[in-house]
Order: structure tokens, then sequence, then C-alpha cells
């Protein structure tokens, strides 16, 4: 096998056209540059120099060899660098799970945030509930998430990121849809709902369970996504409680009116990662987002 050095002093013989000169170049005498080559082309199998009194000249073999040479030499000296700025956290990789609304209120500042401080960090977004984004935590499929709360925290430690309120999504024009004011529980007496799957949106559905005494009976739709949620409400099939950031998904005909009654920071979501997780460009993100 064949060793860097004896690389750079074929680099430099095939550049220089000259043993003497490529020896100077490299800081060296003559005949051990010559027996590195004569080693080199032992290892690699084929003649790679033509030599005669004059001049050096490259065999076809040795052209060949060339490109590929200096491709080696440049890998190996942007190696280093690139485990230290990895082992660092300013390079390397990282996926980040959100949900659909995290995407609107949250996604879009954190992400520019992070190519500004970190711009050698690649980014691979997927789009999950929490439910979803917890699994791919644990099997290492995520390196960070933004998610809604609880989390295991013996196995997670999380970051509160944005704290709003849970509003009614009506259709513009319906009788709910008061402009100056909220609305309270009895008004949704024999009003269809939209509601949330207990199973796969669950922090939804235990909230408005919580926070909102509604009758069972009146739910038409049960659905998964918040973004499902106010489709089915902006075409009329009933109303839905969907958290203040909803707004900004953009959905014609839908107007979002506050419950009485309710704080104004019951809808969390957090940035939830492995405790344990020894990925260098995420305690970086996290670092960031505690700051």
């Amino acid at each position: 096998m064949f060793t860097l050095d004896q690389v750079r002093g074929f680099i430099a013989v095939a550049e220089e056209g000259h043993f003497g000169r490529a020896a100077e170049r490299l800081n060296m005498t003559q005949p051990p540059l010559s027996r590195q080559i004569q080693k080199l082309e032992k290892a690699v199998g084929t003649v790679l120099l033509e030599r005669d009194n004059r001049k050096v000249e490259l065999t076809p073999a040795g052209a060949a060899f060339l490109a590929e040479a200096k491709r080696l030499v440049a890998a190996s000296e942007r190696a280093p660098d690139a485990a230290r700025r990895i082992a660092a956290g300013m390079a390397g990789q990282l996926r980040i799970g959100f949900t659909a609304t995290s995407s609107f209120a949250l996604l879009g500042p954190l992400l520019g945030r992070i190519t500004a401080e970190l711009p050698d960090v690649d980014i691979e977004l997927h789009e999950m509930v929490t439910s979803q984004q917890v699994e791919g935590l644990q099997n290492g499929d995520l390196d960070l998430g933004l998610a809604r709360p609880p989390f295991d925290m013996n196995m997670f430690d999380s970051h509160p990121l944005l704290a709003e309120s849970l509003d009614l999504a009506v259709q513009q024009g319906h009788d709910l849809d008061v402009r100056d004011g909220g609305i309270s529980a009895d008004m949704l007496r024999n009003v269809p709902l939209i509601m949330y799957s207990p199973t796969d949106a669950r922090y939804f559905y235990d909230l408005a369970v919580r926070l909102v005494p509604f009758e069972h009976r009146n739910v038409v739709h049960t659905v998964n996504q918040i973004l499902t949620a106010v489709a089915l409400v902006a075409a009329g099939r009933g109303v839905a409680f969907v958290p203040r950031s909803a707004r900004l998904l953009g959905i014609d005909g839908v107007s979002y009116v506050p419950i009485d009654g309710l704080a104004d920071n019951v809808v969390e979501i957090h940035a939830v990662w492995i405790r344990d997780a020894r990925n260098p460009a995420l305690a970086r993100v996290v670092h960031m987002i505690r700051t």
C-alpha cells in the first residue's frame, strides 16, 4: 500500500517535470524522492513516470493516477478539519421533526437562526404528530422534535418554545362567529364538533376534554391534524378547537373565536430531545434554543 508522502512526491514530480526541482519544492534531496516514486509504482503495480536525463513525463497510467492522487491529497487535507468541525457541532446533520402548526409559528425562525449560526449543519425535516416524533427520537431517526408535552422526563429533555391560547375555529358567518367577544361552553350545545383522535392526536383531545365541557354526541368527525380540522370547518362540517397559531394556516372562510375562561397559554410546543444524545450539532442547537 502506498503512503500520502509518496503520493505528494509523485504529484510534485509530475507537476515540475523534473526530480531535482520537485525535491527542492518538497525540501528534500533527490535520492529519497526517487525511492518514494519507485515504492509508489511498485504498490500501484505499473509505471507512472517515464524518465530520461533531461525530463520526466507521465505515462498514460500516470496521467490517470495524477487526477485521483490530487483528489486523494485534497480529501486528506480536508478530513481533519471536517472531523474537528463535526466534533465541535459546527458541521454535520440534524434531523428535526415538527408538527404542522409548529411549522408556521416556530420552524421558520428556528431554521433561519440555525442556518445563520451553523451554515455547515445539514438539516433534514420530517412533518410528524407528537407520538411519531417521540418514536423517531427513541429509535434514532430524529435528533430534535418540535412537539406537544408531556414527555417521559427520564428519557427526554425539553425546553418550552411557545405557549398560546386555545380558540374555536368556526366557518365565517356561523352563529358563533362573534366578532366582538368570546364564546362560552354553553354556546356549544348541539353544535357539530370536529374532534381529535384520542390516540393519534392525544394532546389536543386531552386538552379539549380537560378545558371545555362539550357533548361527545356532537362529534361529527375525528381527525389527527389541525390542518384537516380547519379545512373541515371551512367546508361547513362543524367547529373545532385549535391553537391560536392555526390562523397562520391561511385557510379562507374561517374565523377564530376566543373561548371564555381559558388562559392564553394553555397550548404548548416544546423542543424535545433524548437526554443522552451524542450529536454535537444537536448540542449546539439546544444551547441556541435555551439562550
